[in-house]
């Protein structure tokens, strides 16, 4: 089973992409799934067929869905509002709305992911290919497990937050304390099954066998700048890129020197992309006569894309994903965590101790990587840069070790 997450700046043609590995993957004697869980809904124009939150299929071997959040709310609402219901039982749940549940923070990427995990779990296909949409929201999604999963920390046994607020005083009746009780289990069991929901979708999407993501972009200086970002993103919350995919590549001068002078700057372009990704694999899809609508044309724009190569494979060894935990040896002086960086200038790294969590900061985005035991009771004692990767060196501190 493989999930590949297609993304990359609005408007550079990444549902086109996605539309068109899926259709190839089929073709080539894979069971897919093309999902698009981009709100603008464009898969269904490109694959020129009506789709819904159902199963859809378009040909042997190819089904599509496009997510409707809405719809897959209403269908979990009963469980969830009953949930609620033995936390509160003299609420009034009817005054709530299905609209301004899903405006609550965090509420789209994990029903999103509940969705996702759902079709996984299903294993009906050899391959999901997920439309992610633009990267910004892409990143926000493929982030979110380790997000809620820092939440479900915060709140959690044995000391989060819902403990302390589940710890009543001394000075309480009896009758106060078994109401608190009797709110407690239902609290609990849903902050497990939350953390249990993150700590799965993670190590879904931390695996580099099952999941990866391919970035498309178009052969501009000004997406340049966009895939290096999102490309450090990714590699900051341990997410494998497998391949670079540019669009509308103007491949032949023609002998028009309008087209000769676009071809002549793509080809820099591509030379300047090749560089900056390495050693990913760049592939170039040709800016077509028209646009490719329909099975039949995807299936044309595909095949030049990625010519022999198996669209469902993982394309490149040099992926970045390295699982959901950063890797810890020991050393002569104490400890040390490291964790793949490629992408990333160390003029753009920070690093904050946060309780039990190392923050790590790459420009704007931000990931709480929770310590091991050990390294707990241990102090931060240098951090740095090398081969792309983040060293980060940690020495025991006697004070918080236990003795005999």
């Amino acid at each position: 089973m493989r999930c590949v997450f297609l993304t990359g700046k609005g408007g550079g043609g990444t549902t086109t992409v996605a539309a068109a590995t899926a259709t190839l993957a089929a073709q080539r004697g894979h069971r897919t799934l093309v999902v698009s869980v981009d709100p603008a809904a464009g898969l269904a124009g490109v694959l020129d067929h009506p789709l819904g939150p159902t199963e859809v299929e378009l040909e042997p071997g190819l089904f599509a869905i496009q997510t409707d959040l809405r719809h897959a709310f209403a269908e979990r609402w009963p469980r969830v509002r009953e949930m609620i219901a033995s936390w509160a039982p003299d609420s009034d749940l009817d005054l709530l709305e299905v609209e301004e549940l899903l405006r609550l923070p965090g509420a789209l990427p994990a029903l999103t992911l509940l969705e996702l995990r759902d079709l996984v779990r299903a294993d009906r296909y050899d391959v999901v290919v997920v439309d992610a949409g633009p990267a910004g929201s892409a990143l926000r999604l493929l982030a979110s497990p380790e997000t809620l999963a820092w939440g479900c920390r915060r709140l959690g046994p044995p000391d989060g937050a819902l403990a302390r607020w589940m710890r009543p005083p001394l000075s309480l009746s009896g009758r106060l304390v078994g109401r608190l009780a009797a709110m407690a289990g239902p609290a609990y069991q849903a902050v497990s099954e939350m953390a249990a929901l993150a700590h799965e979708m993670r190590a879904l999407l931390a695996d580099p066998a099952i999941t990866s993501v391919r970035l498309v972009l178009t052969p501009e200086t000004s997406a340049l700048a966009q895939a290096r970002r999102t490309l450090s993103g990714l590699s900051l919350h341990g997410i494998g890129v497998d391949a670079v995919i540019v669009n509308r590549v103007i491949g032949h001068d023609g002998g028009d020197a309008w087209r000769a002078g676009w071809a002549a700057a793509h080809r820099d372009q591509l030379v300047e992309i090749a560089a900056l990704v390495a050693p990913l694999p760049v592939l170039a899809a040709a800016y077509r006569a028209g646009e490719p609508l329909g099975l039949e044309e995807l299936a044309a724009f595909g095949a030049a894309a990625y010519g022999p190569r198996d669209p469902a494979a993982v394309l490149s060894d040099h992926h970045g994903g390295e699982g959901a935990a950063p890797r810890v040896e020991r050393t002569e002086a104490g400890y040390v965590m490291s964790f793949g960086l490629p992408f990333v200038d160390r003029s753009e790294v920070d690093l904050a101790r946060v309780g039990d969590d190392l923050v790590v900061s790459v420009g704007a985005d931000r990931r709480h990587v929770p310590l091991p035991a050990a390294l707990r009771r241990c102090d931060v004692l240098d951090a740095h840069l090398a081969e792309d990767r983040l060293l980060v060196s940690f020495v025991p501190d006697p004070a918080q070790w236990v003795r005999a």
